[in-house]
């Protein structure tokens, strides 16, 4: 991997960070009634789709977005039970435990032919 990839891959890590944010800061608006956590859902989805296009420069497009919404689903999940007192049930795991599956297979899927 050079350094152009490497720098792909840590915009990808990014557009993540700043899309779980962004979603955590919707919740937190109250259907934009709040004007702090609004602006900042902007922000960050502003900063998460400017990284993933950029990601996108060298990394596949199915790969980057698999990624970007997986893992993002996965972490924006976990910030819900833990932090919004959602409930945790066995189906949930199974169906998240599914989406990690799908990311992996997806990353690894253009190395095997």
């Amino acid at each position: 991997m050079n350094l152009i990839e490497l720098e792909s891959w840590v915009l990808l890590i990014i557009a993540i960070i700043f899309g779980v944010l962004g979603t955590v800061a919707m919740k937190l608006s109250y259907g934009l009634q709040k004007l702090r956590p609004s602006l900042y859902m902007a922000l960050f989805y502003a900063i998460s789709f400017i990284a993933l296009t950029f990601a996108m420069d060298h990394i596949h497009l199915s790969v980057v977005y698999a990624m970007w919404s997986g893992i993002g689903t996965v972490l924006v999940a976990a910030i819900g039970i833990i932090y919004f007192h959602e409930s945790l049930s066995l189906r949930k795991i199974i169906y998240l435990t599914l989406v990690v599956i799908g990311i992996i297979g997806i990353h690894f899927s253009d190395s095997i032919t």
